[in-house]
C-alpha cells in the first residue's frame, strides 16, 4: 500500500478570517481552479460546497469547519475552510491545533478587524505559520498598503508583500509579481481559469523595484547566503528569493503578504503556488511531542513506518453514518478495520472505514498516512482532543482548551414521549461541539443548554428540528453569572445526626478566601495530628465542590474562592465519606455568605463600526447599556467603536443598532471576563431569584 503523494508534497492549511472576508469565496476558487469542482459556487446564492449546512446557505455565512483535498502543482493540499463568526470559535481552535499552516485573510476595505485578531492569536498559540491574502481589492474603500500597515502594527507580525496590486476599487484589474518581475492579468471570458505574464506597468516601475528590494532586504535576514548576495549588489534569483522566504515563513519570522480579489478571479492561482512554496508540509516541522500514560515525554517523527500517533480534532453525527471522527496523523499508518487504542480513555476501538472528506461528500480510503487528515467511522468512545495510538507505544497529544459558554436557554419537547430522543439528540450536538454544554436544573426539572452566544443557540435548535426531526419550546436566553467573595470568612460547622442506629457526624473548621483572579478554586489542606483521618479529606474538597457547582446566593457557579481546611473531628462509627462531604458543603455555604458575597456577570468586547454620521447615536446605545467606551478609530471612512458591556445589555442589540443607524452599522462581540454586578442590579437579580424560589414553593 503505498501513498499518492510524497510527504513532502503534503500541506496541511486552513483559511481564518473575520467573518465577510471571503474565506469561502477563496476556497471555492481553489477548489475551481485545481480541477475539484467544475464550477464556481458562490455564498450569496446559497450554493457554495464548502457551505454545506442548510443553515450556511441560508445565511450566508460559514458555522462549521469544512475539509476538503485537492491537488496543486504536484502537491496535496488538505484544506480547512474556518467560520469568521466569534460564537463559532471553536472550529477555529480545533483546526488551528492540527494545521501546519494557515492563510490569513484580510477584507481590503476593512482591515485588520476584531476576529482577524482573534484567529491570528489563536494561530500564534499553536505556532502555525502564515502567510496573507488581502482580498476584495476591487471593493470600494480598498488599501492594500493600509492593511499591510496594520497587519504590522495591530498583530505585530513582519508583513513582507509579494505582490502588489495594480490598481484598486473599480480600477484593480491585475498584480504584480515581485518574486518573479512580472504583471500578472487574468482572463475575464473564463473566470479567471487563464492567466498572463507580461512585463511591469511604466507607472508602477519604481514602485515595484522599491518593493522587491525591501522583499530582499527582508528575505535576507533569515538567509545568511542571500545576505551576502544582497549586500555585495549581486542579483537574486526567484529561486533563492523563494527559498529565503520559505525559510521565513516557517520559522514565523517573515509573514508573506498577497492579494487579489477572489470574487472578480483575481490572484488566487498565485495564493495556491504561495501555499505550496512558502508554507511548510509535516517534515518541515518539528517533531511531535507527547506524554507517556506514566507522565513522562515522548516523541513521534512524521514516518509513514513509525509508532502510530494520531489526534481526534473534531466529531461529527452524519445522519448516513452515524458518528464520524476527524482525525489528523502525526506519525505511522492508520488502515481501514484496524483495532486502535484511545490513551486518553485508556480503550482499544475498530477504526471501521477510513473516508475522505469534500465538504459534505465521502470517499472510501483504505488508509491514513502520516501528516494526512480524514474521517473515521467506528469509533464510537472517542471525542474531541482524544489521542489514537497501538497500546504497544502509547502516547498522549496535547489537546485543546475551550472557552467557557455565557450564554443558557432552557429547551424542553414539544411532545412529552419526546423527552428522550431530545436527550440523546442533545447528547450528540455536545458530543460534536466542547463549547456547547447540557445540564438540569435541580429545582425546576428544565434541561439547560448553555452555548457562546444568541446565534450559536438558534443554530443549535434549528439543527434538533431539522436533522433530529424534534420541535422544542426554547425560554428566553439567560446570562451565564457566577458568584464569588470579597473577603476571607471563617466557618465551624458540624454534623451530628442520631436517628436510632448508627448516626452521622463530621466536624470541619475552614477558612475562605478570594483569589486574585475570579477564575478557578482552591483546596489546601492543613489538618495537622489527624483530627479528620486523610481518607475522609476528599470528601471535603467534594463536599465543597458540590456547593460551589450549585451555587449558593443566586444558584449560579461559584468561582475565585480559596478553601482552607484547618481543623475539626471525626466519630469513629458515625463519621463516614457523606458525612463530611454534606458537613462542609453546608459549612462552605455559611462562610461564603459571611464572606461579603459578589454576583459577577460576563463583560463582553464589543467592537461597533458605524458611518460617521450615525456615531454619536450608537455610543449613545452604549451607554445606555452599561457599557463603557475603551476607544474610537477610523476604518475607511466608517467610525469604529469599542466598548465593553455585560452580556445581559446585549439581548436584541443587532435590531436596536439598525434602527438607529438605519441599517448602515455593524457589531461584533466576544467573551472579555467576569465583572462585579453593580449592587443596584444585583438586587434585582436577587429579587427575581427569590420571586421565581417562591413560586417554585
Amino acid at each position: 500500500m503505498k501513498r499518492e503523494f510524497p510527504l513532502g508534497n503534503l500541506r496541511n492549511i486552513g483559511i481564518m478570517a473575520h467573518i465577510d472576508a471571503g474565506k469561502t469565496t477563496v476556497s471555492e476558487r481553489m477548489l475551481f481552479y485545481t480541477g475539484k469542482t467544475h464550477r464556481l459556487g458562490e455564498v450569496h446564492d446559497g450554493r457554495a460546497v464548502m457551505d454545506w449546512m442548510d443553515q450556511e446557505q441560508e445565511r450566508g455565512i460559514t458555522i462549521t469547519s469544512a475539509a476538503t483535498t485537492f491537488e496543486w502543482r504536484g502537491h496535496m493540499v488538505n484544506l480547512i475552510d474556518t467560520p469568521g463568526h466569534v460564537d463559532f470559535t471553536v472550529e477555529v481552535e480545533r483546526s488551528l491545533r492540527i494545521l501546519d499552516g494557515a492563510v490569513a485573510l484580510f477584507c481590503a476595505a476593512g482591515g485588520v478587524q476584531p476576529q482577524s485578531e482573534t484567529v491570528w492569536r489563536q494561530a500564534e498559540k499553536y505556532s502555525v505559520p502564515r502567510i496573507a491574502f488581502v482580498n476584495k481589492m476591487d471593493r470600494l474603500g480598498a488599501d492594500f498598503y493600509g492593511v499591510v500597515r496594520a497587519v504590522r502594527e495591530d498583530l505585530g507580525a513582519n508583513a513582507v508583500p509579494v505582490v502588489l496590486p495594480i490598481g484598486s476599487e473599480d480600477s484593480f484589474r491585475g498584480i504584480v509579481d515581485l518574486v518573479k518581475g512580472c504583471a500578472v492579468y487574468y482572463g475575464r471570458e473564463d473566470s479567471g481559469t487563464t492567466w498572463r505574464e507580461d512585463s511591469i506597468p511604466g507607472d508602477m516601475a519604481d514602485e515595484a523595484a522599491r518593493w522587491r528590494d525591501s522583499l530582499v532586504e527582508h528575505a535576507s535576514e533569515v538567509d545568511e547566503h542571500l545576505f551576502d548576495k544582497y549586500f555585495a549588489g549581486e542579483a537574486v534569483s526567484s529561486d533563492e528569493l523563494k527559498a529565503a522566504l520559505r525559510r521565513g515563513t516557517r520559522s514565523g519570522a517573515i509573514c508573506p503578504v498577497l492579494c487579489g480579489s477572489a470574487y472578480r478571479n483575481i490572484g488566487v492561482q498565485r495564493l495556491l503556488d504561495a501555499v505550496v512554496d512558502y508554507l511548510p508540509g509535516p517534515l518541515d516541522l518539528p517533531p511531535t511531542i507527547g506524554t507517556t500514560p506514566g507522565g513522562g515525554e515522548t516523541e513521534r517523527v512524521p514516518d509513514d513506518s513509525g509508532r502510530l500517533s494520531a489526534l481526534a480534532f473534531k466529531v461529527v453525527t452524519d445522519k448516513h453514518v452515524g458518528k464520524l471522527v476527524y482525525v489528523r496523523v502525526y506519525s505511522g499508518t492508520l488502515l481501514a478495520g484496524s483495532h486502535v487504542y484511545n490513551s486518553s480513555r485508556d480503550c482499544m476501538q475498530r477504526a471501521g472505514r477510513i473516508l475522505r472528506m469534500h465538504a459534505d461528500k465521502r470517499e472510501s480510503i483504505d488508509a491514513l498516512f502520516t501528516g494526512e487528515i480524514g474521517a473515521l467511522i467506528g469509533l464510537s468512545e472517542t471525542s474531541t482532543g482524544d489521542t489514537i495510538c497501538t497500546r504497544e507505544d502509547p502516547i498522549v497529544l496535547d489537546s485543546m482548551e475551550f472557552s467557557a459558554p455565557v450564554l443558557s436557554m432552557a429547551v424542553a419537547p414539544g411532545r412529552t414521549s419526546e423527552r428522550e430522543r431530545l436527550s440523546d439528540a442533545l447528547a450528540k450536538l455536545a458530543d460534536e461541539d466542547p463549547t456547547f454544554t447540557v445540564a438540569m436544573d435541580r429545582d425546576t426539572s428544565e434541561t439547560i443548554i448553555s452555548g457562546m452566544g444568541e446565534l450559536h443557540l438558534e443554530i443549535l435548535v434549528e439543527r434538533l428540528k431539522r436533522e433530529f426531526g424534534l420541535e422544542v419550546a426554547t425560554s428566553a436566553p439567560r446570562v451565564a453569572y457566577r458568584e464569588t467573595i470579597t473577603t476571607p470568612a471563617e466557618v465551624d460547622e458540624r454534623l451530628v445526626k442520631q436517628t436510632g442506629g448508627r448516626g452521622q457526624f463530621a466536624h470541619v473548621v475552614m477558612r475562605l478566601e478570594p483569589l486574585p483572579s475570579v477564575r478557578g478554586f482552591e483546596f489546601e489542606n492543613r489538618v495537622q495530628g489527624g483530627s479528620i483521618p486523610r481518607e475522609y479529606i476528599p470528601s471535603v474538597e467534594r463536599g465543597i465542590a458540590d456547593a460551589m457547582e450549585r451555587g449558593v446566593m443566586a444558584d449560579h457557579p461559584v468561582v475565585g474562592v480559596k478553601a482552607i481546611l484547618l481543623d475539626g473531628s471525626f466519630h469513629e462509627v458515625d463519621s463516614s465519606d457523606m458525612a463530611f462531604r454534606r458537613c462542609a458543603s453546608e459549612g462552605f455555604k455559611r462562610a461564603f455568605m459571611n464572606g461579603a458575597p459578589q454576583l459577577l456577570e460576563p463583560l463582553m468586547d464589543v467592537t461597533v463600526t458605524t458611518p460617521e454620521e450615525y456615531s454619536g447615536p450608537v455610543a449613545g446605545t452604549v451607554y445606555s447599556k452599561r457599557g463603557s467606551i475603551t476607544s474610537m478609530g477610523r476604518q475607511g471612512n466608517a467610525q469604529v467603536l469599542k466598548a465593553h458591556i455585560p452580556l445581559a445589555e446585549m439581548f436584541g442589540y443587532a435590531t436596536e443598532l439598525r434602527n438607529t443607524s438605519q441599517g448602515r452599522a455593524s457589531f461584533t462581540m466576544r467573551f472579555e471576563r467576569y465583572e462585579a454586578v453593580p449592587s443596584q442590579v444585583s438586587e434585582e437579580i436577587l429579587k427575581e431569584l427569590r420571586s421565581r424560589r417562591r413560586a417554585r414553593a
